[in-house]
């Protein structure tokens, strides 16, 4: 594997066994299940604490996620503060339809806006367990990852020198654009999809309009509003790929809301100032296998799940349980079998989400394809959902992951 050569002028390395590089969910979740075992760990983050714990992202954990957490320490503040989500509502035809996914399954959601879990996550791993962190680093390099001791270098951000670490295995949980992605081999198969459609995310500082998760499926496009907080609401709106948001002004996106996520029965929406505009372009893609040499990548690193149906950070967190242990398992026992096994038994996880996300976009945006055809196809899924109960507990398991759960 191809890596950059470190430093000549480069100080004498630090020691860890393994070297953490991003500092969001999946990252800190495999240190903090590293020093649980007094494992000792680094953690490499190119941004702020204070960048991180504020950065808004998801806020949907599935079940078998949020015991996961509990089971490793890691889950007290999320089970006293978030909220439990039992039903979720398809809005179209200016009808509203709701399905109670628990009373199906006997399974729910956990609604914690990812920031607060990161903030949780943080201060377990920093300020708790004594792991080390360093933030705000630069230029993070790595080098002999097909060797059994690779080495990361990053420039510290106080004294701009090039520090070195030695380790045994690096842990690639920087995202879709960090540095772990730019050292993949040729023969890294990476495959990729393109929905073809944008969407406007936005924050409103406004109470949520329901109870639930709400799907609008509209001949205008799709809308959807999350709750997050008693004070603020996500909505999204379905938009052209690579659309300004600034053309989406106050007036326009309220009245796009109400327009597609109104209903016949139910009061408008309620209004507020919108505190996030962005546009996101929906794709995803499946890094195959998952590890290289000594490095082993881990959530958007490896595969990007469009926030289509809510399982980005689900797929981070599941990856870092299997991670976590099997790194403590070989560094602790001298057994690497769970490390064998890790990208087939993430992968087999992966696809399924992959699946169930371009199915329930086809749901989503059949309406508003400009295709009869879709559009169709797409009521007759819709009708097929509310009359048959099995069609409802099929979707409701693949919704709460738990066909997949482990």
């Amino acid at each position: 594997m191809t890596s950059t050569a470190p430093h000549p002028n480069s100080p004498s390395p630090q020691r860890f066994p393994v070297v953490i590089v991003g500092a969001g969910p999946a990252g800190l979740t495999i240190g903090n299940i590293l020093r649980a075992a007094s494992v000792d760990c680094l953690v490499l983050e190119v941004e702020t604490r204070e960048f991180i714990e504020q950065r808004p992202r998801a806020g949907v954990i599935e079940e078998w996620a949020v015991r996961g957490l509990e089971q490793r320490g890691l889950a007290a503040n999320l089970l006293e503060r978030a909220e439990l989500h039992t039903q979720c509502e398809f809005r179209f035809g200016g009808q509203r339809h709701r399905l109670s996914y628990t009373e199906l399954t006997g399974h729910h959601h956990f609604i914690y806006p990812q920031p607060l879990l990161v903030t949780d996550l943080v201060r377990e791993y920093a300020d708790v367990r004594g792991g080390a962190i360093r933030f705000g680093v630069r230029d993070v390099q790595l080098h002999g990852l097909d060797s059994e001791r690779p080495t990361v270098s990053y420039i510290d951000p106080e004294t701009g020198q090039r520090e070195l670490v030695d380790c045994e295995f690096v842990a690639g949980c920087d995202g879709a654009r960090g540095v772990t992605r730019t050292v993949l081999p040729q023969h890294a198969r990476i495959a990729r999809h393109d929905y073809g459609i944008g969407w406007l995310a936005l924050l409103a500082e406004a109470p949520p309009s329901s109870d639930c998760v709400m799907f609008g499926i509209h001949p205008r496009g799709f809308a959807g509003h999350m709750p997050r907080s008693p004070e603020v609401t996500r909505y999204y709106l379905e938009c052209p790929p690579g659309d300004d948001p600034e053309t989406w002004s106050h007036e326009r996106v309220w009245a796009e809301l109400q327009e597609r996520l109104g209903a016949a029965d139910r009061p408008p929406l309620t209004e507020g100032r919108l505190i996030e505009k962005r546009v996101l372009d929906m794709h995803n893609y499946v890094v195959e296998p998952m590890v290289f040499g000594r490095l082993f990548l881990a959530g958007d690193a490896a595969h990007l799940t469009a926030p289509i149906a809510a399982k980005g950070m689900n797929l981070a967190l599941h990856d870092a349980f299997l991670l976590g242990d099997g790194f403590v398992e070989y560094l602790t026992k001298g057994d690497k079998g769970v490390l064998d096994g890790y990208s087939e038994a993430c992968l087999g996880r992966v696809w399924d989400y992959q699946e169930f996300s371009q199915w329930l976009s086809e749901v989503y945006h059949g309406t508003s394809s400009g295709d009869a055809y879709r559009a169709g196809t797409t009521l007759a899924r819709l009708s097929r959902l509310f009359a048959s109960p099995s069609a409802a507990a099929s979707f409701a398991e693949q919704y709460l992951g738990k066909i997949s759960a482990s």
